[in-house]
């Protein structure tokens, strides 16, 4: 399933397609999905098909095309604090960009059928943790993931506020499915072959939307045991205590990010749109460049001559020739210094981590600085 918008040529060149094509609608899911490059999911070998629309799998290891991740992001409507359940959790790139949204105060949990997935999915949370500037740019709510199938979590299970179910689902577990959700939550799943979005709008009563045709392989259904006992899943504790140290450490981040939030700079893109403009400016100074040639050698072709032709004529000619030649080789200089100019802007302006500079500034005892930035590296 996918293929409903052009490929990007990087992360964010899929995101301006996906934008364009109103699949993604709104500021708040446009930046989850810029945080996090598509492309860091995928195996090494793959790495180049990570920003067509189109779904991957390999082995166990299942991504939905772009299209399909946005117009979920946009149903689920989700907000700071809230809690959030994945059914079918996978690599986690759903269940991390669902994380910069709800912030340290949200809930984050997911069910994935496979271990060598969730090993996958941690490793890949790891990653983003230690490594990527996004992380400083939100507050996160990491991710929790627990092995099982979704069709058998426990019955005194706590309910949340958004559930999405990455499998297609039939008629006879769309009541099972509606169950895990809170009064006035929001359950986004493919139910017959329709992406559809469900609000509980009462105890028993419900809103039903259908969002877009969808193609997903069905639920697994469960195993049951020699005592004919399906296995309880339990999912994570639906909150934690958190302790004095860590609400102090995300109270001190959140005061510092105010602090340095009018001087964090864009990021700077060197990606395809850089490349084209230069490209464009490029094939505009070369198609100067022929005409003026053109103009060149087509006076040096003599014409018909008359009795008024003489050596004058000829003097003024070649002036004219000399005078295109030398705006020719200005105009080429010109341009390549501008050429080099912007090369140097987009190869040298890179994005600095603020948040970072500024713990690092603190004059606080290294460990200490260490905590607040998550032991994360640089």
């Amino acid at each position: 399933m996918g293929g409903a918008v052009s490929a990007g040529e990087d992360n964010d060149e899929l995101i301006d397609n996906l934008k364009e094509a109103q699949y993604i609608r709104t500021e708040l899911v446009e930046r989850a999905f810029r945080a996090i490059d598509r492309a860091d999911y995928y195996l090494e070998e793959f790495r180049d098909s990570a920003y067509k629309d189109l779904a991957w799998r390999h082995g166990n290891i299942h991504l939905s095309a772009p299209c399909i991740y946005s117009e979920v992001m946009e149903a689920l409507d989700l907000q700071p604090g809230l809690s959030f359940l994945n059914l079918g959790s996978g690599t986690g790139y759903l269940s991390t960009m669902v994380g910069l949204i709800l912030g340290p105060f949200g809930v984050n949990h997911g069910v994935e059928l496979h271990a060598d997935v969730i090993e996958y999915a941690y490793q890949k949370l790891d990653c983003f943790i230690k490594t990527s500037d996004s992380f400083d740019r939100f507050e996160f709510c990491e991710p929790s993931f627990v092995i099982g199938n979704c069709l058998e979590i426990a019955p005194e299970s706590r309910q949340y506020d958004r559930v999405y179910c990455g499998a297609g689902v039939q008629r006879e577990h769309e009541d099972y499915m509606k169950n895990l959700l809170k009064v006035g939550g929001i359950l986004v799943l493919p139910l017959e072959e329709k992406l559809t979005k469900i609000t509980r709008t009462g105890y028993n009563t419900w809103d039903t939307k259908k969002i877009i045709a969808v193609s997903f392989a069905p639920l697994v259904l469960p195993k049951h045991r020699e005592n004919g006992k399906p296995r309880a899943v339990s999912l994570p504790a639906m909150f934690e205590v958190r302790s004095l140290q860590d609400l102090a450490r995300i109270s001190i981040r959140q005061t510092l990010k105010k602090s340095v939030s009018g001087s964090w700079p864009l990021p700077q893109r060197v990606g395809s749109r850089g490349r084209s403009r230069l490209k464009q400016k490029r094939e505009h100074r070369d198609s100067t460049l022929l005409t003026n040639r053109y103009v060149f050698m087509s006076r040096l072709i003599p014409g018909p001559m008359d009795d008024n032709n003489n050596q004058s004529g000829t003097d003024d000619e070649e002036e004219d020739c000399r005078g295109v030649c030398e705006r020719e080789e200005d105009e080429a200089e010109e341009d390549e210094d501008g050429r080099r100019k912007e090369g140097r802007v987009l190869l040298i302006e890179a994005p600095v981590n603020v948040l970072r500079e500024k713990i690092l500034s603190l004059p606080l005892p290294e460990p200490l600085k260490m905590y607040l930035l998550y032991y994360r590296e640089k």
